[in-house]
């Protein structure tokens, strides 16, 4: 799963579209980011745009905030198959922009904080949906959004067994694409040869902690 990553908008470069926008508009620094915060998104139908949505999927069809437990991953193999998930993949695909994420290694001494990240460290996105709820009796409107994972890398695989889909910038451009046939096909491990890994900080064990400190290097 995928249940922490960072974007810090100062120290993030890249050459897609997402790491311009990402540049140009984001003025937060997110060491932390977390399930339910607001987080910047680039969805296929405002491609041009950098939105924040809630992190957590809240499905259109809840019949109130609580009706069900909000997802902050889908399973790539499983898209297909589950029906909230499979209209979302035909119509409200996003990207999530990053430059790092975080697991936790099991280890005989407690659970061990991972962030991993590009060789470059340039910034990435990764695969996501997204949905719009509606509070029927407020109106109020809630934008929301879950991050898609896979089977892990050789370079994740000793410290998780899934991470996050992570998207190239020539793959950025096919999953916003409306007409985009194979989809699925772009919902695989990231290059290993492309990443590294190193443990970090118990601080990024609390999201209060969103702090440059959560990215040290034990």
């Amino acid at each position: 799963m995928c249940g922490r990553y960072t974007i810090v908008p100062k120290s993030s470069k890249g050459k897609s579209k997402a790491a311009k926008l990402v540049e140009k508009y984001l003025k937060e620094d997110h060491y932390n980011a977390a399930p339910s915060q607001a987080l910047p998104v680039v969805t296929n139908d405002q491609p041009d745009k950098l939105q924040f949505f809630s992190w957590g999927l809240q499905p259109f069809w809840a019949k109130d905030a609580k009706a069900v437990k909000r997802a902050i991953n889908a399973r790539a193999e499983t898209l297909a198959e589950k029906a909230s998930f499979r209209s979302l993949l035909r119509s409200k695909r996003c990207l999530v922009p990053a430059d790092g994420f975080f697991e936790w290694q099991v280890t005989e001494q407690g659970k061990v904080p991972y962030r991993i990240l590009l060789k470059s460290e340039e910034l990435f996105t990764f695969a996501g949906l997204y949905d719009e709820w509606v509070d029927k009796g407020t109106g109020e409107v809630l934008h929301s959004f879950t991050i898609i994972t896979t089977e892990a890398n050789e370079v994740v695989k000793p410290i998780h067994d899934r991470m996050p889909v992570m998207l190239s910038p020539e793959a950025e451009e096919l999953w916003l694409d409306e007409h985009e046939p194979q989809l699925l096909s772009l919902l695989v491990p990231y290059r290993p040869s492309e990443m590294k890994a190193y443990p970090v900080s118990p601080l990024v064990n609390s999201p209060l902690n969103n702090v440059p400190e959560v990215l040290n290097s034990l």
